[in-house]
């Protein structure tokens, strides 16, 4: 795809309030990882649930049942993003902070292709595939460290239980402080940007919602319509690899014009 021009789609009502805009929340799914290879969970054949059932391999009954089955297939996941590299949208995200004097990252994504980009303030909602935990005591390891150890099957605790991947699984509750925190960014933000999420996973989704009942100005960045098209300011559909960094670009120029 070429370059993206947005000039003629920031109205001035837009462009006023993304220069006086302080406090930004961008909210991202796996359609941001998607352009470093890594398959999303829905809207596709190649889409992760297309392949598995998330009952037999996404939920903490799964795990009591068949460890082994579970902990290869998600042996295989930290693999894949492990050899994945950040892409444009990854490090437009990066450029993004520098902006504001407030940037809070919040995403569904498990890879850790944010942080390797370079963002810092980085909320992980669904957890993570770089960690493991034990599944009875709570006690965390690298997931590198952890496959080391016993890439086959899980690896014991000394507590006697097994450790997991550090992801939310079906029916777990997500983090509490985490979405706490999330939350009161999203509901004071004078800026969203949803980004890749197909914002149909709750609670997750409702910062969208959230921030834009909060007065913040809502820009999504997806090729396809989601539930919450409709509240957006300003719909980008194009892939995150291009919307991000033409959107990036136009907020600088925004930022720097004379108010």
């Amino acid at each position: 795809m070429d370059d993206l021009d947005l000039s003629a789609d920031l109205t001035p009502p837009l462009r006023r309030r993304l220069r006086a805009a302080r406090r930004v929340v961008a909210f991202t799914g796996a359609g941001v990882s998607q352009e470093s290879g890594l398959a999303t969970f829905r809207g596709g054949r190649e889409a992760l649930w297309q392949r598995a059932r998330p009952e037999e391999l996404a939920t903490p009954e799964a795990f009591v049942r068949q460890p082994r089955q579970v902990w290869q297939w998600y042996a295989d996941r930290h693999r894949t993003a492990a050899a994945a590299a950040p892409n444009p949208a990854h490090h437009a995200l990066v450029r993004f902070a520098g902006l504001f004097p407030s940037f809070l990252l919040v995403t569904q994504n498990v890879d850790g292709l944010h942080q390797r980009a370079g963002s810092r303030d980085v909320l992980e909602l669904h957890g993570t595939l770089r960690a493991a935990r034990c599944h009875a005591c709570g006690r965390r390891m690298e997931m590198h460290e952890a496959l080391r150890r016993s890439p086959d099957e899980p690896p014991a605790c000394a507590c006697g239980g097994l450790f997991r991947p550090a992801v939310v699984w079906f029916g777990e509750a997500l983090p509490a402080a985490v979405l706490e925190r999330a939350m009161a960014a999203a509901a004071r933000a004078d800026l969203l940007l949803a980004v890749g999420t197909s914002a149909s996973v709750f609670p997750a989704a409702g910062l969208i919602e959230l921030a834009h009942r909060g007065g913040a100005a809502v820009i999504e960045v997806n090729p396809r319509p989601t539930a919450f098209s409709a509240l957006a300011d300003l719909r980008i559909t194009a892939p995150a690899g291009v919307g991000l960094p033409a959107l990036e670009e136009e907020v600088r120029r925004c930022r720097r014009a004379p108010s």
